[in-house]
């Protein structure tokens, strides 16, 4: 793609947390991008529509103004249509209640200077400032391909479904939304164990080289992000594979001690015989039956049905 002379087209979801506080503006910086092919959905089928309409209008790039929910549905209708070879190239906005992926990717500040900021470029031909990341394909027997850049199973999973209550009616977004559901994450972690609501995870996980882990765990992740919300680094292996995983056993040692390193990505100094460990691989299978979130989209595992999780070839995004 070349600035100056590139076809662009947007998709925003009006329903996304940041956009719906800054609706006006929002659309005011994107409708003043001269030609900027604008396509607004906030559902499942109309994502696929304006996905079929951008691609089909021949984009060199496209830019999503959402949260993390709608790019991880915006991913399952592209690897749909095309190989990422094919795609244009991808710039996410942050506009969605939470944007872990976006800031994992460096896109920093609120919409409206970004999208300033992607009008500049458009104008004038620079150097772009690319970044590629694995995408995550994630297998279930009876349904489709589920993509996306975050998995987790446990505590993780039952803050995100927190999450989902009248906490996110209320209209908190970014950090301070995050915040909330870390703390009451963490309070599970600490005292919920009794607790049906947040319950630890039992599971078998076996990863691309056979070492398997089985047992019960206060939660498991899986991710293609190097950070994830507030910052937090919950990953320290040291294999050069795309995907990080941790997983945190109910039988854990020290945990309040373990916290800040566990969070910070200071997790080397934790060790697997006190109940810590993480890793990276490219590919693994699950077995379990409970809940599990992608990039904030709840899901449910079934018995004798063990999910695949595996990298993608790298997606190209601009950064801006």
């Amino acid at each position: 793609m070349k600035a100056g002379t590139a076809k662009a087209g947007c998709l925003l979801n009006p329903m996304g947390g940041q956009v719906r506080k800054r609706a006006a503006s929002i659309r005011q910086a994107l409708h003043a991008i001269p030609d900027l092919i604008v396509c607004e959905a906030q559902d499942a089928a109309s994502f696929g529509t304006a996905i079929t309409q951008l691609l089909q209008a021949d984009i060199d790039l496209l830019v999503i103004v959402a949260g993390d929910g709608t790019t991880h549905a915006i991913f399952g209708h592209l690897f749909a249509a095309r190989a990422p070879a094919d795609w244009p190239l991808i710039m996410i906005v942050p506009g969605g209640t939470t944007n872990m992926t976006p800031l994992d990717l460096g896109m920093q500040g609120k919409p409206e200077p970004i999208i300033q900021r992607l009008h500049q470029y458009l104008r004038q031909p620079t150097a772009p400032h690319l970044v590629q990341r694995p995408v995550l394909r994630i297998e279930q027997p009876g349904i489709p391909a589920i993509y996306g850049m975050f998995f987790a199973v446990g505590l993780v999973a039952r803050g995100v479904k927190f999450s989902r209550s009248p906490v996110k009616q209320i209209g908190i977004t970014g950090g301070i939304f995050t915040a909330l559901i870390m703390l009451r994450s963490l309070f599970g972690m600490l005292f919920g164990h009794q607790q049906s609501a947040w319950s630890p995870v039992t599971l078998t996980l076996t990863e691309a080289n056979g070492r398997t882990y089985r047992g019960t765990y206060l939660f498991a992740l899986v991710s293609a992000l190097h950070c994830l919300l507030l910052n937090i680094r919950p990953y320290w292996g040291k294999e050069p594979e795309p995907l990080h995983v941790t997983l945190v056993d109910q039988q854990h040692k020290r945990l309040w001690r373990s916290l800040w390193p566990l969070l910070s990505g200071g997790g080397q100094v934790l060790q697997e015989k006190d109940g810590y460990y993480s890793h990276n691989t490219a590919r693994m299978t699950i077995e379990m039956d409970d809940e599990y979130i992608v990039d904030g989209e709840l899901y449910r595992s079934a018995p004798q049905s063990p999910i695949t999780i595996a990298a993608t070839e790298p997606v190209t995004f601009l950064v801006l």
